[in-house]
């Protein structure tokens, strides 16, 4: 078996090594022939950069890299001269910023022989190459820009720093534009497509591919490849286990694999852990989710516009749409709705949800610690129809959360505030549930399902009857007929005390 690519974006060292590797080179081909400025978003560690280095190899000329693949006997493969541009590093200052696209216009003035003017500011400097590298090879140039947006998002919350970068990013891309008559082909990745902040200002002509339909594998891996490449790597693995934890991306095209999961499980004992989000964790991300009072089985419904999804105004964060272009949600359908187009967005698979909810569970509830044991506990309970040592546990999670977290924010949810944090650890302890449960008559808070016990459960604040409103919209009826005990659940919880008061429940009949 060919050796896997982990940790290596490199076209070039992938086929002179013997990796292995999934042909992308037909988006390739379709991209060359069709586009002169694309623009491709996707989220981090999905292969943006492998593909960007894929393109840099074939407007180099290098045709013997590309044998048994498909652009080989197709394309001419004359070779143009390049300018690569990738941002990488620390850049939480100007001092860094500017060093980092200094050393980027040096490295490619030198690979191109291209002699600099050290009087020029960087983005001068790049202008000037731009124009000397095209005179020198009396040839257009191919630009290529890795993480354009990295300056930014490393500096979200530092609103200085980010308005320093967007500045400096829209002077270094306006000099694309203004270069056109040197230019051949341009493209740009990154993780989000801002509006508002002029940094594409000065690329105004760039088609954004992100979710164009035929471009949509361009990154990950296809379920034929998880069956056909991977399957010497997967043998006595249930695959139905790797699609639950790993696939589920989608951008309107078939659905994909994030490809770093895939070669991290395989290549370290294939045991299902977090790999992609722990690579990575989305501290930022969970704040403002916490801040914004986000209620999370709301993100397997989010319904949002075609031009909100395509662009991040950074000025007025949209949750969804940072979550979305993040990698955290993902596309569920598009829909034509009152004559304009929607998206349906959901958590993409298993992975993401189990990260996100624990790492929300761990900003409320830090100390809890005992995971294991507890979901172990837990279980037993449910499936022996404990129903009182459910109710302990739960109590058990709420006096472990801090007094300062009961914030306004919070507060200001009442009972949603309580249903989140059972929610979320329900959720960290893989239980199998099922909240805001769809029936004919309305939706129930939540449903669990644990071998032959269905339990409806409806959260109150203060002495509310949940069982009441169980029996009363007939929340029962989509759970009879399965041969299955049911027990209808009302959970209480206390303002004043901050923990459950009460959790009664009866069987029905």
């Amino acid at each position: 078996m060919k050796r896997l690519p982990v940790g290596i974006h490199t076209f070039s060292q992938i086929r002179n090594e013997d990796y292995l590797y999934i042909d992308k080179t037909q988006e390739a081909y379709e991209l060359i022939n069709n586009y002169k400025y694309v623009f491709l978003s996707r989220p981090r560690r999905f292969g943006k950069s492998l593909f960007l280095t894929t393109l840099k190899e074939i407007f180099e000329g290098n045709k013997d890299l590309f044998k048994g693949l498909y652009i080989y006997d197709k394309y001419d493969f004359e070779s143009f001269p390049v300018i690569r541009i990738v941002f990488s590093g620390v850049m939480s200052t100007e001092e860094s910023l500017n060093d980092i696209i200094k050393r980027n216009v040096c490295n490619n003035e030198e690979d191109l022989r291209c002699e600099g003017n050290e009087s020029l500011s960087s983005t001068e400097r790049f202008a000037a190459l731009i124009k000397n590298a095209a005179t020198k090879y009396n040839k257009p140039v191919v630009i290529l820009i890795d993480e354009y947006d990295k300056p930014i998002l490393d500096n979200i919350t530092d609103a200085p720093m980010r308005s320093y970068a967007r500045d400096v990013l829209k002077g270094l891309y306006e000099h694309i534009k203004y270069n056109d008559e040197y230019i051949k082909f341009v493209f740009l990745t990154g993780v989000t497509k801002f509006a508002k902040v002029s940094v594409f200002s000065g690329l105004n002509n760039l088609s954004d591919i992100s979710l164009a339909p035929q471009y949509g594998n361009i990154c990950g891996y296809t379920q034929a490849d998880i069956d056909t490449h991977f399957q010497p790597y997967l043998e006595g693995i249930d695959l139905g286990d790797i699609k639950r934890w790993y696939d589920g991306y989608n951008f309107l095209k078939d659905n994909v694999y994030n490809p770093f999961d895939i070669l991290k499980f395989c290549t370290e004992g294939k045991l299902f852990r977090n790999y992609w989000f722990e690579s990575g964790t989305p501290t930022f991300l969970i704040r403002l989710m916490q801040e914004k009072n986000f209620f999370p089985p709301d993100l397997q419904n989010i319904k949002v516009g075609e031009e909100i999804l395509q662009s991040f105004d950074i000025d007025n964060i949209e949750l969804p749409v940072l979550l979305y272009q993040a990698g955290y949600l993902t596309i569920k359908k598009a829909v034509t709705l009152r004559g304009g187009l929607y998206y349906q967005l959901r958590v993409p698979n298993f992975e993401v949800q189990k990260s996100l909810n624990e790492e929300l569970l761990n900003r409320v509830v830090p100390s809890v610690i005992e995971k294991v044991k507890m979901q172990d506990n837990l279980y037993s309970a449910l499936e022996q129809a404990d129903l009182e040592t459910f109710k302990n546990h739960l109590v058990r999670v709420f006096a472990h959360i801090p007094y300062h977290n009961y914030s306004s924010n919070y507060i200001a949810q009442y009972e949603g505030f309580y249903a989140s944090v059972i929610y979320t650890y329900l959720y960290s302890l893989n239980m199998p549930f099922v909240a805001e449960d769809c029936t004919n008559q309305g939706r129930i808070d939540m449903s669990i399902t644990v071998e032959n016990n269905v339990y409806i459960i409806e959260f109150k604040m203060g002495t509310g009857d949940g069982i009441a409103q169980i029996m009363e919209k007939k929340y029962y009826e989509k759970y009879q007929n399965q041969g299955k005990n049911i027990y209808l659940v009302s959970i209480n919880f206390d303002a004043e005390k901050k923990n459950i008061s009460e959790c009664k429940y009866v069987v029905l009949k």
